[in-house]
């Protein structure tokens, strides 16, 4: 039997935003809702559709190419910026990977092209002349208070995204380059949006973040614990890979 309120989950753009495995982040949040008796429901939203921002608990925007990036900048502000706008404001966890991340911001320059992004948090991003910043990654995060966890992936961005003076990074670096290769910060946390620059995906490689987003999304304050032998395994790997153990 399903346990209570179902978690609802909205992908924009899920047909051009997402090449870095943002499929398997939708399905472990499903698989893991379903080994709770958990309900789940996947929807989406693309170019020209409206968002409604009472139709979800979770919104996700994922990565994508320039070409497909530069037509959902400019749908994201034409047809769903005040829809995400009000998500926001009225708690929806909203999570953003890689080219989705740079359009929470104010703006993604390109050379002599500037993208519009839905101002949904302070930052900005520019693509810099020199080399992308690929790699192996790992954070530090406190979602909690008092209980410092780790978030490990990879990273792979041309663009080098600062934050405003008043805005929050997701974490701070511990291997890897992080926002902008220079001052230690990844990823946005404001409330409950989140950005980061971590894939591979995300989500297999950091279950307890899966976990906390269910939970969060939800209103639940617990989530029954699960076997995460294998999870624990990947994650485990995604440190080591990152050159960081696996306490």
């Amino acid at each position: 039997m399903p346990d209570g309120r179902p978690l609802r989950v909205c992908a924009l753009y899920p047909d051009l935003m997402n090449i870095y495995a943002d499929r398997g982040n939708i399905l472990l949040l499903e698989q893991r809702c379903a080994w709770r008796g958990i309900g789940f429901e996947a929807s989406g939203v693309g170019l020209g559709e409206r968002l409604d921002p009472d139709a979800a608990d979770l919104f996700y925007i994922g990565g994508g190419q320039d070409r497909d990036q530069r037509l959902c900048a400019l749908d994201l502000v034409e047809t769903k910026r005040d829809g995400l706008h009000a998500a926001a404001a009225r708690g929806a966890a909203i999570l953003a990977v890689c080219g989705g991340y740079q359009l929470l911001g104010h703006s993604y320059v390109l050379g002599d092209e500037e993208l519009p992004g839905a101002g949904l948090v302070d930052l900005h991003t520019v693509r810099e002349d020199g080399p992308r910043l690929i790699g192996n990654v790992a954070i530090e995060v406190e979602l909690d208070p008092g209980e410092p966890r780790v978030l490990a992936g990879f990273e792979n961005h041309g663009g080098r995204t600062r934050l405003g003076a008043a805005e929050q990074p997701l974490g701070r670096v511990l291997r890897g380059h992080g926002n902008n290769g220079r001052d230690g910060l990844e990823g946005v946390r404001r409330d409950n949006v989140i950005g980061t620059y971590l894939h591979g995906p995300l989500l297999p490689k950091n279950a307890w973040f899966a976990d906390w987003l269910i939970a969060t999304a939800t209103g639940r304050e617990e989530l029954a614990p699960l076997d995460d032998e294998l999870e624990d395994a990947a994650h485990a790997a995604a440190r080591l890979a990152a050159g960081i153990g696996t306490r």
